[in-house]
C-alpha cells in the first residue's frame, strides 16, 4: 500500500544520506556461494564492473559472458561516473524490510557497502513493482533510470543465477537485451 511504500523512502533516506569516502566496504560478503567482493575503489563503473558484474558471471553460457564482456566497456556512459558513496543496504528486496507499523519501516539482514543509491532502488525493483510515488520520492523518477536500473539490477540477475540455477539465465539476458548487447 501506498503507506508502507512512503514508508520505506523514509526509511532509506538516512541511510544513502551517509556517504562514505570511496565505494565498496572494508569486508567482503557473500550471498551463500556468490563471494561479493567489496574492495574499495574510487572509480564507481570500474567499481561496478569489477566487482558486481564479472564476479557472479562465473558460469555463464559463453554467448551470454561474450554479451557482458561488451557491455563493461559501456558503463561508463550507462551508470553515473561519480555519484556519492552512499550508503546502501546491499540486499533490498522485500523479505529484508519488516512494517512493525502502517507507517513505519524496518530494514532488516544488510550486505553494506557504499555506491550509487539507486543500486538499492533497482534490486528492490527486481522482485517488486514500486509505485510512481516511490520512485519521485526516491529520485528514481529520472528519465535515466530505466538503463541504470537494467545495469544495477543485472548483478541480482547473475546473482540469483548462480544460487538457483538456468531459470535466471532468462532475466540476465532480458537486460542486456535492454542495454542494447
Amino acid at each position: 500500500n501506498e503507506t508502507a511504500w512512503a514508508a520505506l523512502a523514509d526509511a532509506l533516506q538516512p541511510l544513502h544520506a551517509a556517504t562514505g569516502a570511496r565505494y565498496g566496504w572494508p569486508e567482503d560478503h557473500a550471498f551463500g556461494a556468490v563471494e561479493i567482493v567489496n574492495a574499495p575503489a574510487d572509480n564507481w563503473p570500474e567499481f561496478w564492473a569489477g566487482h558486481r558484474l564479472t564476479g557472479p558471471a562465473t558460469g555463464l553460457p559463453a554467448a551470454l559472458r561474450h554479451r557482458l564482456d561488451r557491455l563493461v566497456p559501456r558503463l561508463p556512459d550507462l551508470i553515473p561516473q561519480a555519484p556519492p558513496p552512499a550508503l546502501l543496504h546491499g540486499d533490498l528486496w522485500g523479505g529484508n524490510v519488516l512494517l512493525p507499523a502502517p507507517d513505519r519501516a524496518v530494514l532488516i539482514a544488510p550486505a553494506c557497502y557504499y555506491g550509487d543509491r539507486r543500486v538499492d532502488l533497482a534490486m528492490l525493483s527486481f522482485f517488486a513493482d514500486p509505485p510512481q510515488a516511490f520512485l519521485k520520492a526516491t529520485g528514481t523518477a529520472e528519465a535515466d533510470w530505466p538503463p541504470i536500473c537494467a545495469v544495477y539490477q543485472l548483478w541480482p540477475a547473475l546473482v540469483h543465477l548462480r544460487l538457483f540455477g538456468e531459470r535466471y539465465l532468462q532475466s540476465v539476458a532480458q537486460r542486456l537485451e535492454i542495454l542494447g548487447v
